[in-house]
């Protein structure tokens, strides 16, 4: 693995507000800033020629001539009916929406009524000043009280986003999260093979709760790790180190033949088949997620125990 404090897909450094401006509710104003709320530690690769460490780099050139343009000369274009409309920068301005530095609260809704298929990205409010902090901490208390979330809209980056604010009662922060506007969220009806309206046996029904019940646990973000990118390291961390990669064939996945057949192969690999036994079981199961955390609950007190007698 790569050495952590050089991680590859890491960002360091103090948080820096993305956007500043005011939260009003009626006729209060909170002066807060906009943070990012995640990161994005994909690993990002250049490109090289190969045996060299010289970069490839694109230029922009003129499709019919060949001949490279200066960033200048270019402009965004539109076509439309065979024609391409073209548009200046100065022209597209007067398309920007307003540069408005005030998010307006415009509704309270219940969160349960909004899919989440609507939600893009996440953010942090924070409060910016000292005089901000009680404002801020009491529409947080309020929000959370209510068990709702406000509706509004934010101008940011030349766009208009729809946008929800919400209180998280475990750090007292407000989380915004920016929103695909009605007309951007697809209709599933565009999706080829959807199931109409099936019927199915008991027995089937039955069985296919039983295999979610062998496989529900509590969410605990922090058992799911990005594997791949894990792998990526570990192949960046072989080769710098010269050692040789060796490449592995994945296994090809089994086919589905009878949906009944595979269901119930699935709950007796999960060990809660009609014919296993608690013995087989703990035998062939391999402990879920919420048993192993009170597992690792229960030695904590004994390894710490072990720690003082030494």
């Amino acid at each position: 693995m790569v050495d952590p404090a050089h991680e590859l897909g890491k960002t360091t450094g103090m948080a820096r507000a993305i956007w500043s401006g005011s939260l009003s509710f009626g006729l209060v104003n909170i002066p807060v800033g906009l943070y990012s709320a995640t990161e994005d530690k994909t690993i990002h690769f250049n490109q090289f020629e190969v045996g060299t460490s010289d970069r490839i780099r694109y230029k922009k050139v003129n499709e019919r001539t060949g001949r490279e343009v200066d960033n200048a000369k270019i402009v965004r274009g539109f076509s439309l009916d065979g024609e391409v409309v073209q548009l200046s920068d100065d022209e597209l301005a007067a398309a920007d929406p307003e540069r408005s530095r005030n998010i307006a609260i415009l509704d309270f809704v219940e969160a349960s009524e909004i899919d989440p298929l609507y939600y893009r990205s996440g953010y942090y409010l924070a409060p910016q000043g000292e005089g901000a902090r009680r404002a801020y901490a009491l529409l947080e208390e309020a929000m959370g009280h209510e068990a709702k979330v406000a509706v509004a809209t934010l101008v940011m980056r030349n766009k208009e986003y729809l946008v929800t604010i919400r209180p998280d009662p475990r750090d007292n922060v407000l989380i915004l999260q920016t929103m695909y506007f009605p007309d951007e969220v697809r209709s599933p009806r565009e999706l080829p093979n959807i199931p109409d309206a099936e019927t199915f046996q008991e027995r089937e029904l039955a069985i296919a709760n039983q295999l979610i019940e062998a496989m529900t646990a509590p969410w605990v973000a922090e058992n799911y790790r990005d594997t791949h990118r894990e792998r990526v390291e570990g192949l960046i961390a072989s080769k710098r180190e010269g050692r040789e990669i060796v490449l592995e064939v994945p296994p090809s996945a089994p086919k589905v033949v009878d949906l009944m057949t595979a269901l119930e192969a699935s709950v007796k690999a999960a060990g809660k088949g009609p014919d296993s036994t608690k013995a087989a079981t703990k035998a062939k199961k391999p402990p879920t997620r919420a048993n192993a955390a009170r597992k690792e609950a229960a030695e904590a007190p004994k390894r710490a125990t072990r720690k003082r007698a030494s």
